[in-house]
């Protein structure tokens, strides 16, 4: 980890795009400002792992109904196809 000293109105780069400025110090707490493109997605580190566990929960819960979907099994020869749908194969 690379560990900075910076004042109120420093900043730091990352990269050729990102700049970090602290705003403002006060007591223990820290107002930082973060000039970034618009591709890249900015987080605090709490939000972000929500975010994180919320997509695990998705795809989990996306497997578990694809798994049940693949215990249906399609009827033999469109026996249980819709009259409108029998007609036109024929």
């Amino acid at each position: 980890m690379l560990v900075l000293t910076r004042r109120a109105n420093q900043s730091i780069m990352i990269g050729h795009e990102i700049v970090v400025t602290v705003l403002e110090v006060r007591g223990d707490q820290v107002r930082l400002g973060i000039k970034a493109p618009r591709s890249i997605d900015v987080h605090r580190e709490e939000i972000f792992l929500q975010l994180q566990q919320a997509n695990r929960e998705a795809v989990t819960s996306s497997n578990e109904v694809l798994e049940s979907l693949s215990d249906i099994t399609p009827p033999p020869d469109g026996a249980d196809a819709p009259a409108s749908q029998q007609r036109r194969s024929r």
